[in-house]
């Protein structure tokens, strides 16, 4: 069956939380990104990396710095202290339900004062086989935007969509900060209006 889901329809993150009442204070203090990013409850197991990472992209240094602050604020851990790159500057932190958050820009100096507004929300997987978890999204109708080989792939999406980006697990997981060992649920799922499946690695897309 040939299932149909667009970039362009990914509207929310979903992401799973044993608290999941303290997991929206958090986002909702941390970030602001309002139904983008969602919240429900379970007690399903899981360990270490899960295998995604969630990034937020802006326009300048001061922006990443101000989100990266209400997001310690709010309960956050500093995964990867935010400090300029031969990309630009960004930092990694974890929030309080485990999901490890990029927050980047590729600017290195600010242009203006420091503002809240996010560019673009990006989920990166990070997948066993990029080649072939590619193939599978591009034999559901998605659009690649950029491809570095067997390396990097991201998608096409509406302006206000979220991204979808894949990279391999060993390169997503150093590139975050963290190790890439990790077993158990991701703990998240893309929601949109497609039909809802399953990815090879596990990643759930749910119909709402």
């Amino acid at each position: 069956m040939n299932i149909t889901a667009a970039p362009s329809t990914i509207d929310a993150i979903i992401l799973e939380s044993g608290d999941p009442a303290a997991a929206e204070s958090f986002y909702a203090a941390a970030f602001g990104l309002g139904d983008r990013i969602r919240v429900r409850a379970t007690d399903a197991p899981t360990t270490g990396f899960r295998g995604y990472v969630l990034s937020l992209v802006v326009s300048q240094p001061g922006t990443v710095d101000s989100l990266i602050g209400t997001a310690l604020a709010a309960g956050a851990s500093v995964v990867k202290p935010a400090k300029k790159s031969f990309w630009g500057y960004g930092g990694t932190v974890a929030a309080p339900d485990g999901a490890v958050w990029k927050i980047a820009t590729s600017a290195k100096k600010d242009t203006g004062p420091a503002t809240r507004e996010v560019d673009d929300i990006v989920v990166l997987f990070g997948v066993d086989n990029v080649k072939a978890t590619k193939q599978f999204y591009v034999d559901r109708g998605l659009t690649v935007g950029k491809s570095f080989g067997s390396k990097y792939v991201e998608f096409e999406s509406a302006p206000s969509a979220v991204k979808l980006a894949l990279y391999g697990r060993k390169a997503a997981a150093k590139d975050a900060g963290v190790a890439p060992e990790g077993t158990g649920s991701h703990r998240m799922a893309l929601a949109g209006k497609f039909e809802s499946f399953t990815d090879p690695n596990g990643f759930a897309w749910e119909s709402i």
